[in-house]
């Protein structure tokens, strides 16, 4: 007999704060990218339906944003094609979560180390020239939009220092960057925003102690040895010690907590193996640990990368039980940090080039044409929370809007046969098809108390026959080129959620109750 998934909700419980963390910053793949129409009418959509406030991406100063060059060795500046990209976010609603990197080509000590476009993550042969670049920039952006708007971005130093392909460098050149660069950015105006250092991921071994990976240290451990390992974030301790030794500041830490053994495609050794389900919230909780105890106490936690995997060809992103993995964690890990960046909001993406297909298992919530894939609902599900948390049971939440009253409860079915943070799926559909075959159903129910006499409660769930934009494209046959009209139908059936509804009686009681799918994530909103 399976566990039901019930709570008992009444509207006049006292709340306690519910901070909206996964909203706060969302993620892209690069800069260039920003400057279609279809990643800028996607972001437009995510920003309305989901909330996000800010967009983090990389590629700010690579060659193709033309930010920088040099004639006879003279420094040449040119924001035009910046401009363009923030005055575009800034008119969507959302802000910058800037990301000083990748090195330009001219000041690159090696180019082109990752990426289908080129990336040069390598440092910048001349610190000088590099904090020039960064002193340009940040005046150009105050004198564009004034300090006002400006002191309200973050600005993180470099992305994943720690792996060879985004900086062939050492530790404490990191660390010299970062010195160089907060310094210059402060001297501009002490109340901008500056963290670092952006490390990926969570290790259970001495790899990342010394100046560099040390391939001859990772830890061996099979599927069912990872939980009990002691997992820590790479570098924290050193950078935030580096800093308080040399007095600089630090306003966020930043890191990227992906549930996995492994970073990103190409950094694997051998197998690539999911963590436990539980991974993610004991990963927020030693980091919060960690910087509450530096020097650092107050400093903000922004863990600007994050998703089930760092691969951008797993078919799990596409499927149902990604949006059940998104709920469940983010609800069990609330309160912990400041934000978690889902990565990304798009499928216009292009680090290992184009997709083959419509759904190649791309980190976004939105594939390239624009069809919402179920993270997409996860997102908006949550967005649609209140901020206060007034009752909880496992796999269900219950919160109160303090201004209006409204009650919205989310409820996510992650079997409890699966054990594991959301499983990748590599090289076909395989892995997911065995997923979704995974649990049994579960009795749902919420019994409410204290709504509006005679209100109306409404009902909507996301299962794999409603909602999901991968199983209405394979309902079709799965289709390798689709007509125009096949992605009318799938993107139909992308926003075809069930939906019903409930009424509340004349003393302000109702019951909602149903069998509820494996992998269902169910939205319930009511008046009080």
């Amino acid at each position: 007999m399976t566990t039901p998934i019930e709570l008992a909700v009444d509207a006049d419980a006292p709340g306690m704060p519910l901070a909206h963390y996964w909203s706060k910053v969302v993620g892209a793949g690069r800069a260039n990218e920003g400057l279609r129409a279809d990643w800028q009418e996607q972001l437009r959509a995510a920003v309305a339906e989901c909330g996000f406030e800010f967009i983090r991406f990389h590629g700010l100063f690579h060659d193709d944003m033309f930010v920088y060059r040099e004639v006879d060795g003279e420094p040449r500046f040119n924001f035009q094609y910046l401009d363009a990209l923030f005055d575009r976010l800034l008119d969507i609603g959302v802000r910058p979560f800037i990301e000083f990197g990748f090195s330009p080509g001219v000041l690159a000590r090696t180019t082109k180390t990752a990426f289908w476009w080129g990336a040069n993550g390598a440092p910048p042969t001349n610190l000088d020239k590099w904090a020039a670049l960064v002193e340009h920039t940040v005046r150009h952006w105050i004198h564009r939009y004034g300090i006002d708007e400006v002191r309200a971005w973050y600005f993180e130093v470099w992305n994943e220092p720690n792996l060879k392909p985004f900086f062939e460098g050492t530790r404490s050149e990191y660390f010299a960057l970062y010195e160089r660069t907060v310094r210059v950015v402060k001297a501009i105006d002490k109340n901008l925003r500056v963290g670092g250092p952006a490390t990926s991921n969570f290790v259970p071994d001495t790899r990342f102690d010394g100046e560099t990976e040390d391939l001859s240290v990772h830890t061996v451990a099979g599927p069912d040895e990872l939980a009990a390992l002691d997992w820590k974030p790479v570098w924290i301790t050193e950078f935030l010690d580096f800093c308080s030794a040399n007095q600089l500041p630090v306003d966020f830490v930043s890191a990227h907590p992906y549930p996995t053994d492994w970073a990103l495609d190409e950094h694997g050794q051998g197998q690539k193996l999911t963590r436990d389900l539980e991974a993610t919230p004991k990963d927020l909780r030693t980091l919060a640990a960690l910087v509450r105890s530096s020097a650092y106490p107050d400093a903000e936690i922004h863990l600007t990368e994050w998703s089930s995997s760092s691969s951008s060809r797993d078919n799990t992103h596409d499927s149902v039980p990604a949006a059940t993995f998104i709920v469940r964690t983010l609800l069990t890990a609330a309160g912990l940090v400041d934000s978690l960046a889902y990565w990304t909001f798009t499928d216009v993406f292009e680090e290992e080039g184009a997709g083959d297909e419509l759904f190649h298992g791309g980190f976004g919530m939105v594939t390239l044409p624009g069809i919402v894939k179920p993270a997409y609902h996860a997102f908006r599900f949550l967005n649609a929370l209140g901020g206060e948390l007034i009752g909880q049971s496992e796999g269900v939440w219950a919160t109160r809007d303090s201004a209006t009253g409204l009650l919205t409860v989310l409820a996510a079915h992650y079997p409890p046969e699966e054990i594991r943070s959301v499983p990748a799926s590599f090289g076909g559909r395989d892995g997911v098809d065995a997923l979704l075959r995974t649990g049994t159903t579960r009795e749902f129910k919420l019994t409410f108390a204290g709504l509006r006499a005679n209100s109306t409660v409404e009902v909507e769930v996301l299962d794999p026959s409603n909602g999901s934009a991968v199983d209405a494209w394979q309902r079709l046959g799965a289709p390798a080129e689709p007509t125009r009209q096949e992605l009318e139908v799938v993107a139909h059936g992308a926003r075809a959620t069930s939906r019903r509804m409930a009424a509340a009686d004349a003393h302000g009681g109702a019951v909602v109750e149903f069998d509820l799918e494996p992998w269902s994530v169910v939205k319930v909103r009511a008046a009080s």
